[in-house]
C-alpha cells in the first residue's frame, strides 16, 4: 500500500537541497537515508534519498543525481510516496496512519451521526478530518484530542465533542450573541469571558 509521506518544497541553496512538507509521524523512518519513494507525478520519480538534516524547524533533503538549485527546482510540488505494508502500525497507539482512519464514521459522543471521514488533509500546525454529512455538504474538523475524543478501530467510528459552530453555524451565531448581551449587561463578566477564551479549542498542523 503506497502512502504520501511528504510534498516537495522549494530549493534550499544552490547544491540541490530541498525544503519538504512532512506529512508522516515517522519522517526518521520515511525519509532517512537510502529510501526510495515513489513520486506524483510518477515521471518525476523514483527518488532516491542522499542525506537530510533540519534548518531552522524545516526538513532538508536531497536527492540522489540533483546536484544544483535547477534540478530542485523541478521536483517542486511532488509528492514523495512510500510503500507501506498495510498490516503495520505506528509505534504509538494514540497515532494513525491516514488509511486507518478513511471513510471511519464520525459521531457525537451520544451516537449522533454527523458523516464519515473521506480526507485527510496535514496542515502545518495540525491535521483535519475531511468529513461528509449525509447530505452530500463537508465539514473540516480538526485532529484535536479536545475535540475528537476517541478512535474505535474496530467500530469503525471517531467520536468528537465539537465546540459550538463547528458543525452547526447558526449555533456560533447563538454564542457569539449571548456573549455580547453578557458582556452589555454585567461589568464584572470579563474575567468569565476571560475565562472562556482560555478553553476555546485549539486552532488550525
Amino acid at each position: 500500500m503506497q502512502l504520501v509521506v511528504a510534498r516537495i518544497g522549494r530549493a534550499h541553496g544552490i547544491k540541490g537541497e530541498v525544503t519538504v512538507e512532512v506529512r508522516t509521524d515517522e519522517p526518521e523512518l520515511r525519509l532517512g537515508p537510502g529510501a526510495v519513494l515513489a513520486t506524483d507525478p510518477a515521471a518525476t520519480g523514483p527518488l532516491t534519498i542522499e542525506s537530510g538534516r533540519v534548518h531552522s524547524g524545516r526538513l532538508l533533503l536531497r536527492f540522489e543525481g540533483v546536484r544544483d538549485r535547477t534540478g530542485a527546482e523541478a521536483l517542486r510540488n511532488t509528492l514523495l510516496i512510500a510503500e507501506v505494508d498495510p498490516e503495520e502500525l505506528p509505534e504509538d497507539e494514540d497515532e494513525f496512519y491516514d488509511h486507518q482512519l478513511i471513510d471511519l464514521d464520525v459521531v457525537l459522543a451520544d451516537g449522533t451521526e454527523i458523516g464519515r471521514i473521506t480526507e485527510i488533509s496535514h496542515l502545518p500546525s495540525q491535521d483535519l478530518f475531511i468529513v461528509e454529512r449525509p447530505d452530500g455538504s463537508e465539514v473540516m474538523i480538526p485532529f484535536v484530542e479536545e475535540i475528537v475524543t476517541s478512535i474505535d478501530l474496530e467500530e469503525q467510528r471517531a467520536v468528537i465533542t465539537p465546540p459550538p459552530g463547528l458543525i452547526d453555524e447558526s449555533e456560533a451565531v447563538v454564542a457569539s450573541s449571548r456573549d455580547e448581551e453578557t458582556g452589555d449587561s454585567a461589568s464584572g463578566g470579563d474575567a468569565q469571558a476571560s475565562g472562556d477564551a482560555d478553553e476555546a479549542p485549539k486552532g488550525d498542523a
